[in-house]
């Protein structure tokens, strides 16, 4: 009974300290008058602390429980609210801020062995002569044989300026030891630019963070100068990131002060108006912008600015609906919580956040519903969701998320076992493609003639297939047969990457992709949107 008693007494003691300063606070009045019990409630945790010390079968993990009890209290907010534990905290700002600390490589471990499937432009790694295929054998003297892929940044990454001594395996030559001095290696944010054809452009987005804004303005540039007047904008699978990049990012496209996004919340810090006219940017360049059920909170902004002010136009999927702004507090132990403060409306007063009854599972099983593609293919959500108007006088729909002006359903029928081939963990297709650059190698100063005339043969196809069996890969290599051309457009652009990066990589892709096809179809009825908004 003195252990129990002890126990409770201390947290008991808490508790009433703590009920005084939440009576004597703001805070605590604002509780009071709306009616909700939050003391007796911190009595019914108490109590069943107590009662889990004291009578669970084992000694309780505290540590595992109470951020299990973190974790709950912020997902019964809403999806997007929610617990950061200080192991994973880093991890989350470095996805915002842009950038990390490190040598600067994209890897996999294939066979046991860290695998370099490219190394970043101007980073580290590149400067001392690391090539894609590249395998690292020792890391500091220590085998990096079998490593888990979840060590090898740890064993990797490190403060700017220091070294870490590789040990490199390269096909044709002894092992070797390069030393690496460590350095800060940018997160790029846009992940392809590209000129379609002589005065088209295509720029993808993968997210929005510390470094967007500046990305996409170079990309936009440098395809300006090579003679873009228009431009497919895709932000399909952008989550998001940080609402300050869509708004400069929006900017860049809207002349003339106008308004780009507004939020609204419970306190008053959190009420704000944003509008353009800060940057002398793109205003002359035609826009589509691609959305799918992946694009997300900044994605969606940027397309209801766009959407509402009759700057271009929305082609492909109702974008995912997630329009809630999120703060984030640290918390005294090191972790921290990401807390939804208000929610994003666009110009015309759509709320992006589609509603959120029920639970996480329920919320996000809507994600994968098939008509969810779009909102105008389906008559009966049409009738039901509240309509705005554009600037030009447009009707656009509100209920959640963005609506295309002009949905486009993503059209591709591969197979299980092809998808399961191209996705698996030996990464077949990239150690394929590494094997027989060099059979390919004439193109390498030839790229439009690669872009034009190369085909890969019936020949290479089975040979790939040959070194998916060899891996003992179980798949139907029938079924694979079927999806032939496009296995053989995968394999043209992992050598385009080879040769010459990503932006060749993803051209080769898009090409063939329905989605960009429309959107590059439409690129006349935006500039000619554009060209009437100047009139």
């Amino acid at each position: 009974m003195k252990k129990r008693f002890r126990w409770v007494t201390i947290p008991g003691i808490f508790m009433i300290l703590l009920a005084v300063m939440l009576t004597l606070s703001p805070f605590g009045k604002k509780i009071a008058a709306s009616g909700n019990d939050l003391y007796l409630k911190l009595k019914v945790m108490n109590d069943i602390i107590g009662i889990v010390n004291d009578y669970y079968v084992e000694v309780p993990d505290w540590d595992a429980a109470m951020e299990g009890a973190y974790s709950g209290l912020m997902e019964k907010l809403d999806p997007h609210s929610f617990y950061i534990e200080k192991k994973d905290l880093s991890g989350i700002n470095e996805e915002f801020s842009g950038k990390f600390e490190g040598i600067g490589i994209e890897f996999d471990v294939l066979d046991g062995y860290i695998t370099v499937i490219s190394p970043v432009a101007g980073a580290p790694a590149e400067k001392v002569g690391i090539e894609v295929g590249d395998k690292i054998v020792k890391i500091d003297g220590e085998s990096a044989y079998k490593i888990k892929r979840e060590n090898v940044s740890k064993k990797l990454r490190g403060p700017k300026g220091t070294a870490v001594e590789v040990t490199i395996r390269r096909q044709g030559v002894e092992d070797f030891d390069v030393t690496i001095i460590r350095d800060e290696i940018p997160l790029y944010s846009v992940s392809a630019a590209f000129m379609v054809d002589d005065s088209s452009g295509y720029i993808f987005v993968n997210r929005f963070s510390g470094t967007t804004a500046d990305e996409l303005k170079n990309a936009l540039g440098r395809l300006k100068s090579e003679g873009m007047t228009r431009l497919v904008l895709d932000l399909r699978n952008n989550g998001g990131g940080l609402m300050d990049q869509a708004v400069e990012i929006a900017d860049m496209f809207l002349d003339g002060h106008k308004m780009i996004v507004y939020t609204k919340g419970r306190i008053r810090g959190a009420n704000e108006e944003f509008y353009s006219g800060r940057i002398n940017g793109f205003g002359d360049i035609g826009v589509v912008i691609l959305l799918n059920r992946g694009s997300a909170s900044a994605s969606e902004i940027v397309a209801g600015a766009i959407q509402d002010h009759d700057r271009g136009l929305i082609i492909g999927e109702t974008s995912f609906g997630k329009g809630l702004v999120q703060r984030q507090y640290p918390l005294r132990d090191g972790s921290a919580i990401r807390m939804t403060v208000a929610r994003y409306y666009t110009p015309s007063g759509r709320l992006i956040q589609r509603p959120y009854d029920g639970t996480l599972e329920e919320y996000y099983e809507d994600f994968y519903e098939v008509n969810r593609d779009s909102v105008l293919a389906v008559e009966d959500s049409v009738k039901v969701r509240p309509q705005y108007q554009t600037s030009a006088g447009r009707v656009v729909y509100g209920g959640g998320g963005i609506a295309p002006d002009h949905p486009v359903k993503f059209d591709r029928d591969l197979s299980a076992d092809t998808y399961k081939l191209l996705r698996h963990p030996s990464r077949v297709l990239f150690e394929y493609t590494t094997r027989i650059a060099e059979e390919y190698k004439r193109y390498k100063n030839k790229k439009d003639r690669f872009f034009d005339k190369l085909e890969i043969s019936d020949k290479d196809f089975e040979t790939f297939l040959e070194s998916a069996r060899a891996k003992e890969i179980k798949v139907d290599y029938e079924k694979i047969r079927k999806d032939s051309d496009y296995v053989k457009i995968m394999l043209k652009a992992e050598l385009a990457r080879e040769f010459w990066g990503y932006d060749e990589y993803y051209k080769v892709i898009r090409i063939y992709d329905n989605q960009v096809e429309a959107a590059i179809q439409y690129l006349d009825e935006a500039q000619a949107m554009l060209t009437r908004a100047g009139e």
